[in-house]
């Protein structure tokens, strides 16, 4: 059994974006950086209460995460790809094709202790100009891949999502969640869905529906030590046990997109929500 308590009120930090979207939790800074997708820009909230604009333009960037050495990975819209900014500030674009095929846009990503880059590549950010520009897809699916910075190698690890977007791995790195929101172009075939998977080496094996997400559809989503999996929906961060049963929710007051663990002791969980970064502070019992 699991249980979580909510230690205090639900904070709105700031509300400085269009579509907030993909926050990041990086101690070395004791920050949050956050993307606004539709505005084209990053943000850095610090826990002393400073807002500042830490990239403008950001590429459309979405999903963001911190890798092994401290750096954020990014999922870019604008350039396709999946980007690296260095402790210096410097950004490298590290994939954005696949057998010479662009990627439709690149939209959440997690980082495995391998140092491998796992991402989902539905057609957000190209069906439109809003958050990228419009354009055809080159690769027709909407797959999930496996990448590895240090030597470049890429593979499709899954193929049988819809609409792949945010994903997380259960503690120990043996199952992969990922949300599939197809609901939104199929309103009478498509999922509003969690599925979860076994991971076999750079490979997903076993796919199957883990857990139905309403109101809304899941978008983001963030596991904690225990095992427990946060996943956001159209009015909060629904909490789900290891095997499926919606165990809690927090309410959020606007449309939540994704959230991450962060602060000293990893015990505040950050929400974004359309315009605004939220923050709970979390006491967690397995």
């Amino acid at each position: 059994m699991h249980s979580i308590q909510q230690e205090g009120p639900l904070e709105r930090l700031c509300s400085p974006a269009i579509w907030a979207e993909g926050p990041v939790w990086l101690p070395e800074q004791d920050a949050v950086v956050f993307s606004d997708v539709k505005g084209n820009r990053m943000f850095r909230w610090t826990r002393s209460g400073a807002l500042s604009l830490w990239r403008s333009a950001s590429h459309y960037a979405n999903g963001n995460a911190r890798d092994a050495e401290g750096r954020v990975v990014s999922c870019e819209h604008g350039r396709r790809g999946i980007s690296r900014t260095g402790r210096g500030g410097e950004v490298t674009l590290l994939v954005d094709r696949i057998d010479g095929k662009r990627f439709n846009s690149p939209n959440d990503l997690v980082v495995r202790r391998d140092g491998t880059l796992w991402f989902t590549d539905p057609p957000y950010g190209i069906t439109g100009d809003d958050e990228g520009y419009k354009s055809e897809s080159q690769v027709i699916g909407c797959y999930l891949y496996c990448f590895d910075p240090r030597d470049g190698s890429l593979n499709i690890a899954a193929c049988d999502l819809q609409r792949p977007n945010g994903l997380a791995f259960s503690p120990d790195e043996s199952r992969l969640y990922v949300a599939d929101m197809s609901i939104v172009d199929f309103p009478t075939h498509g999922r509003r869905e969690l599925r979860v998977y076994q991971v076999a080496g750079r490979q997903l094996e076993g796919g199957r529906h883990f857990a139905r997400v309403a109101p809304g559809f899941p978008d983001g989503l963030c596991v904690d030590a225990s095992g427990v999996i946060y996943c956001s929906c159209a009015d909060g961060v629904i909490l789900f046990d290891p095997s499926g049963q919606t165990i809690g929710k927090i309410a959020v007051p606007e449309r939540v997109s994704n959230c991450t663990f962060g602060g000293p002791d990893g015990n505040e969980l950050y929400i974004t929500a359309t315009t605004s970064l939220y923050r709970v502070r979390l006491a967690t019992r397995g």
